[in-house]
Formats: C-alpha cells, structure tokens, sequence
C-alpha cells in the first residue's frame, strides 16, 4: 500500500491541525527490514529520511545489503558519517523503543496509522477525512467546555 501520497493530500487538506509522526517498525519476517530501518536513521540524521524512505519502499522486494548501500550512496549521504552512525547504540536504541512501543499500541502489520492513538482502519482520503473531522468535533465540543459549573439564581443568605 502507497500510503506516501495520500498522507502528502492529508497534510496539503489539514495544514494547521494534522501532524505526521512516523515511527519505526521493521516487519521481522522481513530479511533485511532491521537493516534498511537503522539506514533509514542514519539517512535522518543526515536530513535524507524522506527521499531515502521513499526509495525504500520503492525496492523493497530487492533489498539486500548492497541495495541499501547503494540506496544510501544514491540519495548522497555521507557514507564515512552513516558508518559511525551504524557504530552509535542510540540508532538501534530508536529503533527498539519505537517497535516496543508499536507492540504496546497494538501495531500488528505496516503501515498501521493512528488518529489521536486510535488505530484508523480506513487508510482512503475519504476514511482519513471523516476521522479528522469527527476527531475536530470531539475537540471542539471540548473546547465550549470551560468546566465551570453554571452559577446558580438562587443568592446565598446568611445568618
């Protein structure tokens, strides 16, 4: 499932009040998911996460650890930083606490989107759209709420 351009027309409809949070979750049955997911932080923290994220999904059936070498090298990062990065325990630590927390909110398969932490099961532009606005309804009806109890007529007396 290409979830890329329907999350751009996403964000293009709700500028102000959607933010997109990715997390990382490699598919274990997947051979070379774990390495292209630590590549990826190490294209992120090089400011190419998007255009490798992309790339990776488009050669996902052919990974193997050239391929993603070579992905690396196409979207130009700096191979000598990617080799220390691959050295640094806080680039699998990411990843590690991004999939407990995956396994914690219920992900079972990729991609898996959540509104609000609420799984959205209907990945269309129109399912996506009737979350968000039911979503901003909830939230609006909220905010009318001040949480003052109304005042009463009735004056206190005293004696």
């Amino acid at each position: 499932m290409r979830l890329a351009p329907l999350l751009e027309q996403v964000l293009e409809n709700y500028p102000d009040e959607v933010r997109f949070v990715f997390k990382y979750y490699p598919r274990r049955e997947h051979e070379f998911a774990a390495k292209a997911a630590i590549a990826a932080v190490a294209a992120q923290r090089q400011g190419k996460f998007w255009e490798f994220h992309d790339l990776l999904l488009n050669s996902y059936n052919r990974l193997n650890d050239r391929e993603i070498r070579d992905l690396m090298e196409h979207v130009g990062l700096d191979m000598q930083r990617v080799e220390e990065d691959l050295r640094d325990p806080d680039l699998l630590a990411t990843i590690d606490r991004d999939v407990m927390n995956g396994i914690y909110a219920g992900v079972t398969s990729t991609p898996t989107v959540f509104l609000n932490g609420r799984i959205l099961r209907n990945l269309t532009l129109e399912g996506f759209r009737a979350a968000i606005e039911k979503e901003l309804a909830r939230v609006r009806n909220l905010d009318d709420f001040s949480g003052e109890r109304p005042k009463s007529k009735k004056k206190a007396t005293t004696n």
